[in-house]
């Protein structure tokens, strides 16, 4: 297990109304409340931010957003900007997740500046990368994930790199341990040895109560991005116990 310390976070994506996201913010809560040795966040809806930051207010889970703009204010119609986002709790983002890549279209240049917009806003970020199962199939999975993680992180100094968590989410299936090691062989080759081990990566396939200690026990895994299972208090909890 990596000596890095663990941080499972919850992305809700398009799911729940606002008294739905604070009963499970309530009961996530309860749950966890003596895990310290876990970092954990939550990352609504932008609807439920503002509800699910007051009920967390205190506790150790921090409030995370599904996505960040690149300017502060102005004539932006439906986005929103990190300003806006620690203006209601957030101390997190999630950047380039597979759905904004694959369904909005964003490229890697685009969510570079954001990143770095997010980064120097104040916000921490989750940096997901992740290759398309026809691109494993292909045989350029390094070759994506490479692309992902250099253009990605591309202006950051290694400091400020070390930060950043990547979340590694594979659209396809669950083989994660090599495509970590892979993954932080690039950080190291951008910027050095100590980035590269102080760096943490997510996993953020398919994670769930019965696999996430398995997962966690390897080295270069990190903790989890967890979609459809932080959709429940129990078994979120149950992933965030595993990785204790």
């Amino acid at each position: 297990m990596s000596t890095r310390k663990p941080f499972v976070a919850g992305n809700w994506k398009m799911n729940n109304f606002v008294a739905d996201a604070v009963s499970l913010a309530e009961g996530l809560k309860a749950l966890v409340s003596g895990v310290d040795t876990v970092d954990i966040a939550v990352c609504p809806t932008y609807t439920s931010l503002y509800a699910v930051g007051k009920v967390l207010a205190g506790s150790t889970i921090q409030l995370g957003a599904q996505d960040a703009y690149v300017k502060a204010s102005g004539a932006y119609t439906g986005e929103i900007s990190p300003q806006m986002l620690q203006d209601v709790g957030c101390t997190w983002t999630i950047i380039g997740h597979s759905e904004r890549r694959h369904i909005l279209g964003e490229s890697d240049e685009f969510l570079n500046e954001k990143l770095r917009f997010a980064l120097a806003s104040g916000l921490k970020v989750m940096f997901c990368i992740g290759e398309l199962l026809e691109e494993r199939k292909g045989g350029t999975m390094e070759a994506v994930l490479e692309r992902q993680t250099t253009k990605g992180l591309d202006g950051l100094s290694a400091d400020v790199a070390a930060g950043v968590v990547i979340a590694y989410e594979p659209v396809w299936a669950d083989q994660a341990e090599d495509a970590h090691i892979f993954v932080r062989g690039v950080v190291e080759k951008m910027f050095g040895k100590d980035c590269a081990d102080r760096v943490r990566i997510q996993y953020g396939g398919s994670v769930k109560a019965d696999n996430a200690a398995e997962l966690i026990a390897r080295e270069h895994i990190d903790g989890f991005l967890v979609g459809g299972a932080a959709l429940k208090a129990d078994s979120f909890a149950a992933i965030i116990n595993a990785c204790k």
